[in-house]
């Protein structure tokens, strides 16, 4: 058995209480760079679709460009 008693629960929270205020402040900045990081990629990967998107529609007004000019002829 050991020399030292089980802590009791007043003390096992006190701990729990104190370590989360030692790491809270850890804790809010990996949440606050993790959530710019997150942000950016999303606009990256937005931009990068609305690229693709805009290409396909000029495409398609191109498209639709020359058949009407077919159907003149």
């Amino acid at each position: 058995m050991s020399d030292t008693p089980d802590p009791t629960p007043s003390k096992s929270q006190d701990l729990k209480t104190r370590f989360k205020q030692m790491t809270q402040p850890l804790a809010d900045s990996l949440d606050s760079r993790l959530s710019a990081h997150v942000d950016r990629r999303v606009e990256e990967v937005l931009k990068d679709r609305l690229a693709d998107i805009e290409r396909a529609v000029a495409d398609l007004e191109q498209a639709v460009h020359d058949l009407q000019d077919r159907l003149k002829e």
